[in-house]
């Protein structure tokens, strides 16, 4: 999995959703763009990936298309309207783009025989930092939005106060949590 942090400028939602597909089915990866403030870090995508993949795997996924079902678990929710609200919108946003490629055996050599999923991975990260979107590639996880992760994934300070773990970790315990609750 790679990530591309950056701030997004996007005039039409539907082309650039549509320009990502086309990267994503040309190097054989899946693409899914969020909107920065409701991520907790790179180990919660990276978590949402896991589970997503275990649930396409034994065939309980929501979504027909990874990438979806990916947000859906990011996003801790079973709905696909809610999840994208996670999800980038037209304006600029401080977005985190994840590129994952999704047919991997083992050690980054993909199963199919096809190449190095680590080298489909950076072409794509590349040719998505070149879309006319991205004005710049910045940091954009280094500082969480707390107020807004609270309020997104509804933690309280209650609960906040009863555990000395992180934000982070709070975050992804509601994205295991999906896992149980379906």
């Amino acid at each position: 999995m790679e990530l591309l942090e950056c701030t997004l400028s996007i005039d039409d939602l539907d082309a650039f959703v549509a320009d990502l597909g086309a990267i994503g089915d040309r190097h054989d990866v899946t693409i899914q763009a969020f909107d920065a403030r409701y991520v907790a870090g790179r180990a919660h995508l990276e978590r949402a990936v896991d589970l997503a993949d275990r649930a396409i795997a034994r065939g309980e996924n929501v979504a027909r298309d990874r990438a979806v079902e990916i947000l859906l678990y990011a996003a801790g929710r079973r709905q696909i309207d809610r999840a994208l609200e996670m999800g980038v919108d037209e304006g600029e946003t401080r977005a985190v783009v994840l590129v994952d490629e999704d047919s991997t055996g083992n050690e980054g050599v993909r199963s199919d025989g096809g190449g190095n999923a680590d080298a489909d991975e950076t072409a794509s990260l590349e040719a998505v930092a070149d879309l006319a979107a991205v004005v710049a590639t910045e940091p954009t996880l280094e500082e969480p939005d707390e107020e807004t992760l609270c309020s997104f994934f509804e933690i309280t300070d209650a609960e906040r106060g009863a555990t000395d773990a992180s934000l982070s970790a709070l975050v992804r315990e509601r994205v295991a949590l999906l896992e149980v609750e379906k």
